[in-house]
């Protein structure tokens, strides 16, 4: 699906928008429910990753295909490992083969994991048969991916002697972690992160409990850029959100007060008001414990005509595309000076927007949402549009509620 998008056809001052549960709290939940079935989920992500997520969880055996979900992949990975009398193949997309999984491998394999690779070595598919994990203490690179050490903490509980996990390295991704630890704490879950060490208890049984998933602040990343675009007095409301938030990309509403977007909270909603234009013509972050919000902010610094020095995006390499190449190119096709590193991007204050250019997504959801709110700017085309729904199934019905313009070509 290709799509036209170009301004909204009148001013937006005040508007609201409902947005779907937080696919990372979602997923985590999903696999704390399965080792600890009398969790009961409430505001569920209705994203393509958890519906995935969902599925992978109820096979047994055969094979378990989790297309571009990187998250299911790392996360199921550490939940079939450690189920007795369960074998699946896990496989992917062709992407999902080219993004490694051996650092979270090994470490099951040093717990006692009976894990084979497929075709490469390092990489999806892999053949899990599952097994009693007993031993207890793991260590692996803390500086890849947060989402090892996560899938490691989420299935700890289960094993017969918790866990004790040594991070090795800086550690990347902090929030999401602590994300992960909060979760296992509210289902009663005894954890300590001191240092570069993490211990999670065993824990047989938990009490009857309703989770209710936050919505995903990631998602509300495009309509800070939408506000942060706009007129001073624009005004979104979002629902539902808490003003002590579990996850890291809830730093949007520091990082974005530099664009002049101001953030409150009444109830359960959060309220985004632009207030002021940005002050300065060059922005610097370090985005290492938020690296999924980049490229939203890279997006509406080259709206806004103002430049960025972003650091801490290592992790963007190995995402659903290289993120950062990905940028660059997109960007540049619009006019952008842009340039970017193995983990940096430098973007350089510029005037001129291009027009009708079309934006090529590389199977990324978030190549798509983050460009959208350009359309304030110019007029411009979405490639493979439909590709929000990994995250995002209704963004696009929300960005026409907004009043933006939005034709299938």
């Amino acid at each position: 699906m290709k799509l036209h998008l170009s301004a909204p056809s009148q001013t937006l001052i005040k508007s609201e928008v409902k947005i779907t549960g937080s696919k990372s709290e979602s997923n985590r939940l999903l696999l704390l429910q399965a080792l600890f079935p009398n969790i009961k989920i409430n505001n569920l992500s209705n994203s393509d990753d958890a519906e995935v997520m969902q599925k992978g969880l109820l096979i047994s055996n055969g094979v378990v295909d989790i297309h571009h979900a990187g998250t299911a992949m790392r996360f199921l990975t550490a939940y079939f490992a450690s189920q007795e009398n369960k074998e699946v193949t896990l496989t992917g997309s062709k992407r999902m083969t080219e993004r490694p999984i051996k650092v979270l491998v090994e470490a099951l394999r040093s717990l006692g994991a009976e894990i084979n690779y497929v075709n490469n070595e390092g990489y999806p598919p892999i053949n899990i048969k599952g097994k009693k994990l007993l031993k207890h203490k793991v260590s692996l690179p803390a500086d890849i991916s947060s989402q090892y050490i996560s899938a490691l903490l989420l299935i700890a509980p289960s094993l017969e002697n918790g866990l004790e996990l040594e991070l090795v390295g800086k550690i990347t991704s902090v929030p999401y972690i602590k994300m992960t630890l909060g979760l296992l704490s509210q289902i009663g879950v005894v954890s300590s992160f001191e240092g570069n060490t993490i211990k999670v208890s065993p824990k047989t049984t938990i009490e009857p409990s309703i989770q209710v998933v936050e919505s995903d602040w990631s998602s509300a990343s495009y309509f800070y850029s939408i506000v942060a675009m706009c007129a001073i007095g624009t005004e979104i409301s979002l629902t539902a959100y808490n003003r002590n938030s579990l996850q890291g990309d809830s730093v949007l509403k520091e990082i974005y007060k530099d664009f002049g977007v101001e953030t409150s909270f009444q109830d359960h909603q959060v309220i985004l008001r632009k207030t002021a234009n940005p002050l300065n013509t060059t922005f610097n972050f370090e985005l290492a414990n938020a690296p999924d919000i980049a490229q939203t902010i890279a997006v509406t610094c080259f709206g806004l005509g103002v430049g960025c020095h972003m650091t801490g995006l290592h992790t963007l390499k190995i995402k659903e595309t290289d993120r950062l190449e990905a940028l660059k190119t997109e960007l540049t096709k619009l006019g952008a000076p842009i340039s970017v590193t193995d983990k940096t991007l430098t973007l350089e204050p510029s005037k001129e927007v291009k027009k009708e250019i079309a934006i090529d997504t590389y199977n990324d959801h978030r190549m798509a949402m983050a460009f959208a709110p350009l359309a304030l700017k110019t007029s411009l085309f979405v490639n493979d549009a439909e590709v929000v729904s990994k995250s995002y199934p209704d963004f696009w019905e929300d960005i026409k509620n907004l009043k933006f313009k939005v034709q299938t070509v």
